[in-house]
């Protein structure tokens, strides 16, 4: 797996843009699309913050990133990861799902929510087989104050607009705001020519099977059992 991995990662590094930070998002269609759908899904975002507290942090879904923090202000509201739709969000929130739908090669998906003050420190993705997407939902004014470095690059997030990026890469982002900042987060299939495209949508399906993602849908599913009991069913 390891190895495959490693393989992937060397070939699209090899490639012209293989070690670009940020895309353009018109080579992305849907992008648009998911955009579209911006209002109907910040109006879902804004019924869940009335309960931010109770959201849980990134780090108690997915311990691996307590290395980035475990100060509870990096908070996560998960809709899928890897072949696998939550249940409580799919309930709450249909615009979100419907919109998540129109992205192609979804992997994961979910609302990252960095409370006031909240920095992450420099870090690398996993896997550079998929690329990163971030739709701006809450955005602090003015925009310079929140924002993501990858290689040296720095972007602002916009409300209503996207953000494409290889999170292979390292990068960091930070929150000086006195309010929260919200992304919907996306993981999706980076485009890739043949064969290369078959060997990366091999290992990603693995990925699906790791304890890395395996581990974090069942603390999830446990939080959800706890705190939407009615919505949590045996999968």
């Amino acid at each position: 797996m390891n190895e495959l991995k490693d393989f992937v990662a060397r070939s699209i590094a090899g490639t012209p843009e293989g070690m670009r930070t940020f895309f353009d998002t018109e080579a992305f269609p849907w992008t648009a699309k998911v955009e579209s759908h911006w209002r109907a899904i910040r109006t879902e975002l804004d019924g869940l913050l009335q309960n931010i507290d109770s959201l849980p942090a990134f780090e108690e879904i997915q311990v691996e990133q307590e290395t980035l923090g475990t100060d509870r202000r990096w908070k996560i509201f998960p809709f899928y990861a890897y072949g696998t739709w939550t249940a409580y969000p799919a309930h709450r929130c249909p615009h979100t799902v419907e919109a998540l739908r129109l992205i192609p090669g979804l992997q994961a998906a979910m609302f990252s929510i960095f409370r006031a003050r909240k920095e992450v420190p420099p870090h690398e993705g996993p896997y550079k087989g998929v690329l990163r997407y971030h739709l701006g939902l809450k955005v602090p004014q003015p925009e310079t104050l929140c924002g993501i470095e990858v290689g040296g690059d720095v972007r602002h997030w916009s409300e209503g607009k996207s953000l494409i990026f290889d999170d292979s890469i390292s990068h960091r982002a930070w929150n000086h705001s006195d309010e929260s900042r919200v992304v919907l987060f996306v993981d999706f299939t980076r485009p890739l020519p043949p064969p290369l495209n078959e060997i990366n949508e091999g290992v990603i399906a693995r990925l699906g099977e790791t304890d890395f993602i395996r581990l974090a849908v069942e603390r999830w599913r446990r939080w959800e059992s706890v705190h939407w009991p009615e919505l949590s069913t045996p999968r």
